[in-house]
C-alpha cells in the first residue's frame, strides 16, 4: 500500500456561467465547489520541509476560481472536469481529484443538490 497525501478545500462559492434552461444562460449562477487533491507525498515531513515537498492550497483555489472567462460551461459536469484538468497539468504528483459542485441557486430548504466528480491520473 502506498502512502498518501490529501488536500481539502471546501466550500468555496463563486459565480460560474453554467446550465441549459433559457433562465440559467444568461447569468451566472452561484456554485459551492469543494475538493480533495490525492498527492504523492514525501518520504518524510519534517519540521524545515519545504512547501514544495507539498502544494499550495492557494494553487487548488485558484484551478476552481480561475475558470475561463466568457465561458458557459452547459453542465456543471464540464466545470468540474475542468478543474480536475487544470490541477492534473499543473502538478505531476496529483494522483486523483475529487471535485463537488453544488448548485446553490436550485436550492430552497438548504439542501445540497449537486454532483461529485472523481477523477484519476491516466
Amino acid at each position: 500500500m502506498s502512502d498518501l497525501l490529501q488536500l481539502h478545500v471546501h466550500d468555496l462559492e463563486i459565480d460560474v456561467l453554467t446550465g441549459i434552461y433559457s433562465e440559467e444562460t444568461h447569468l451566472p449562477q452561484p456554485l459551492r465547489i469543494s475538493m480533495t487533491v490525492d498527492l504523492n507525498p514525501p518520504e518524510r515531513f519534517v519540521p524545515d520541509t519545504p512547501l514544495s515537498a507539498s502544494k499550495s492550497y492557494i494553487d487548488l483555489k485558484q484551478a476552481a476560481t480561475a475558470l475561463p472567462e466568457g465561458v458557459h460551461f452547459k453542465l456543471i459536469e464540464a466545470v468540474a472536469d475542468h478543474i480536475c484538468e487544470t490541477l492534473f497539468i499543473s502538478d505531476a504528483r496529483v494522483r486523483r481529484v475529487e471535485i463537488r459542485i453544488v448548485k446553490l441557486a436550485i436550492a430552497e430548504r438548504d439542501e445540497s443538490i449537486g454532483i461529485t466528480l472523481v477523477r484519476n491520473r491516466r
